[in-house]
């Protein structure tokens, strides 16, 4: 489905853009990933999850007890839901902002709260900034600030994977200001010359920290973008967890069938500043922000779930006591762990290290070396 015209203003909903959940609570059967109430629970408590971790690490920030932390408020269906609909064995390649799929495929709490802080259990021994992680567990690759890096890495892997012919897809996110970049150029062309069993999901969220989507291409759409490499391109409300679970689903299908990649675009919105290094009051309009408040992805299931009787404010209320409880024992624990020893630097780059790098280390290790005298 080739999505239509699409402005700032035409963010919110049209009929051109894939949408499951109704203003009235009930399910558009065309689209339906039919989910067990059970299921939608689970995604619920992650969603909120990732919304709580999100404002208690900005908390930590302004606190100067972590550098830096870059959120996703307002965007956990997208990411949540798109994870979700992934299959055990495929990968995900992140950008930045999607440490709650992260979590929901079996990244540890605590193991990311230690990358927040740096310290000797941070997957990375703290050469990363804050939010930049791996995590092979959970077919989990490493994060790069630089945009449109994991994209090409994405097709590459996918690439390996047909070629192996193995049963598998991977799913790369980036923003809308990701597809300027000459990786999404090279990574698009290259899916669709080889058919890679690649997904592109671009959150659309209206924002590439301070460049808004119409000074970021002239495209009516992003999802247009797909046809020049002969790539099918699909708009979706990304506030809507149905939906996107729905077109997640048919792309994974597509893949296995060997028809190659699909560019989704999910039409969602950057409630929160591009990171905690940023203020959106300095560029961005106070009303711009209300209709996406009032279109918030997690309020949204909630009313699904109440009208199901399958949540109230009891458990909301448990759920949050139980996050709370579990961020701030994480947060202890990371305070708590050293830095990353000296020596470590040196590691994880050669299987054997070589001579001049051994020399190198021995000699940091030793400590400074005496004066000489003159």
């Amino acid at each position: 489905m080739i999505a239509a015209a699409v402005t700032r203003t035409e963010q919110a909903p049209d009929d051109t853009i894939v949408r499951v959940l109704r203003e009235d609570g009930s399910l558009d059967p065309a689209h339906d990933p039919k989910l067990e109430i059970d299921e939608v629970v689970h995604l619920y408590r992650h969603m909120v999850e990732t919304r709580i971790i999100d404002e208690r690490l900005v908390t930590l920030q302004r606190q100067g007890r972590i550098g830096f932390h870059i959120g996703s408020l307002g965007e956990e269906a997208a990411i949540i839901g798109s994870a979700f609909a992934m299959r055990q064995q495929d990968w995900l390649f992140p950008c930045y902002r999607e440490f709650g799929a992260a979590l929901l495929r079996g990244f540890k709490l605590q193991r990311f709260i230690d990358n927040m802080f740096g310290n000797a259990n941070d997957p990375v021994l703290g050469r990363q900034m804050p939010d930049h992680y791996t995590c092979k567990e959970a077919h989990w690759g490493s994060i790069s600030s630089p945009i449109g890096t994991q994209m090409t890495q994405a097709v590459g892997f996918a690439w390996g994977a047909k070629i192996q012919k193995k049963s598998l897809a991977a799913l790369v996110y980036f923003g809308d200001g990701s597809t300027s970049s000459s990786e999404f150029h090279n990574a698009m062309n290259f899916a669709g010359v080889f058919k890679t069993p690649t997904i592109f999901f671009c959150r659309n969220n209206g924002w590439a920290i301070s460049v808004p989507v119409e000074r970021q291409t002239a495209s009516r759409t992003f999802a247009e973008k797909g046809v020049a490499y002969g790539v099918p391109g699909v708009r979706v409300d990304g506030n809507d967890l149905f939906a996107v679970i729905g077109v997640t689903r048919d792309a994974i299908r597509r893949c296995e069938a060997g028809e190659g990649p699909t560019l989704i675009e999910a039409l969602t919105y950057r409630m929160g500043g591009h990171s905690t290094s940023d203020d959106p009051n300095r560029y961005r309009a106070a009303d711009e922000l209300k209709p996406w408040v009032d279109r918030d992805p997690i309020e949204r299931i909630r009313r699904y779930l109440e009208a199901h009787q399958a949540w109230d404010d009891t458990r909301e209320e448990e759920l949050r006591e139980d996050v709370d409880k579990r961020f701030r024992e994480a947060v202890s624990v990371a305070e708590q762990t050293e830095p990353p020893a000296l020596a470590t630097m040196f590691e994880d780059v050669y299987e054997k290290m070589p001579w001049h790098l051994q020399e190198q280390r021995d000699e940091l290790l030793a400590g400074p070396r005496a004066p000489k005298a003159h």
